[in-house]
């Protein structure tokens, strides 16, 4: 397999992606709606394009394009346009938070033009685009084995894998987001109380950095919460109480009841996003918080 790829959108994640594979000995072709992105990059050896038939005219047959933009129209719009110079073999990538149902769409459309379509989730944040994701990869077999190295390459060691079926990357990496709500919500809750209670006065980081020394909550998001105590201060007092919310948390919740399943957790967490921008409180804080820390969003909610 040739260390070549094009990267459509060098933002957060992008950008980290990028930088990952330059020191991998990747050649990289770069292209950004905003062309600073692009050329702050240069000096790192990413190979710049300023339109989309520049990445791809500089890029060898078959090309190999990894698409990490937002999800939704911007999405199809890119496609749209790609479609104008790809060529049979060729092969697009979607890294973004695409819902699972657009990217069987998708799939069908390219494969009718003979090019290959890949859903791909990743996990790790800004974080885990620079130093070691994870990687969650769905669309039909040989697509998957022809480019595996690039899978390894940007994940954290074993931090990759194939799911098979057009979609099921990005299902995956739906549900996983759906997870995340709930991990998040419950998390909150609990240091709302210990925070709140009236009979003691308890330093959160103390505890929070204890209860990832072995106990049975020990995670990466508890790591998180720790690290944005001591980054914000216990009262997160520039941290607003309303928390954001995209798309994967009401496709799970959608997809759940497709299927007749119960999904109250996840579901009562999304609620809770929702109602804060009217009801702004300490729990939105740490979810706020904790949203910034694994993945660099708005502490102004």
């Amino acid at each position: 397999m040739k260390k070549e790829i094009g990267i459509i959108g060098l933002g957060k994640m992008g950008k980290g992606i990028a930088l990952q594979l330059l020191d991998k000995g990747w050649e990289v072709v770069g292209y950004n709606r905003s062309p600073q992105k692009v050329n702050e990059l240069t000096t790192y050896g990413l190979k710049a394009a300023y339109s989309i038939q520049n990445l791809v005219d500089q890029l060898k047959s078959p090309r190999v394009i990894w698409l990490m933009i937002t999800s939704g129209e911007a999405v199809d719009n890119q496609i749209v346009e790609l479609q104008k110079f790809l060529q049979k073999g060729d092969t697009l990538i979607d890294a973004g938070n695409s819902f699972y149902k657009d990217s069987v769409r998708r799939y069908k459309m390219l494969k009718g033009n003979g090019i290959n379509f890949v859903d791909v989730g990743i996990s790790g944040g800004p974080y885990g685009a620079r130093n070691g994701a994870c990687v969650m990869v769905g669309g039909d077999i040989d697509s998957y084995k022809n480019i595996e190295g690039l899978y390894k390459d940007i994940s954290v060691k074993n931090g990759y894998g194939y799911f098979e079926g057009v979609g099921a990357g990005h299902f995956v990496k739906m549900v996983h987001n759906g997870i995340e709500y709930g991990m998040m919500q419950s998390i909150a809750e609990g240091f709302n109380i210990i925070k709140n209670n009236s009979k003691y006065k308890l330093n959160l980081q103390e505890v929070s950095m204890l209860y990832n020394k072995g106990s049975v909550i020990e995670s990466k998001l508890i790591d998180l919460l720790n690290k944005g105590f001591k980054k914000y201060g216990e009262d997160l007092h520039d941290i607003s109480g309303k928390v954001e919310h995209s798309g994967e948390g009401e496709w799970t919740i959608q997809t759940a009841k497709e299927n007749n399943l119960p999904v109250t957790v996840i579901e009562k967490s999304l609620e809770f996003r929702v109602e804060s921008s009217n009801s702004p409180s300490y729990i939105g804080k740490i979810l706020t918080m904790m949203r910034n820390m694994f993945g660099g969003h708005n502490i102004n909610g």
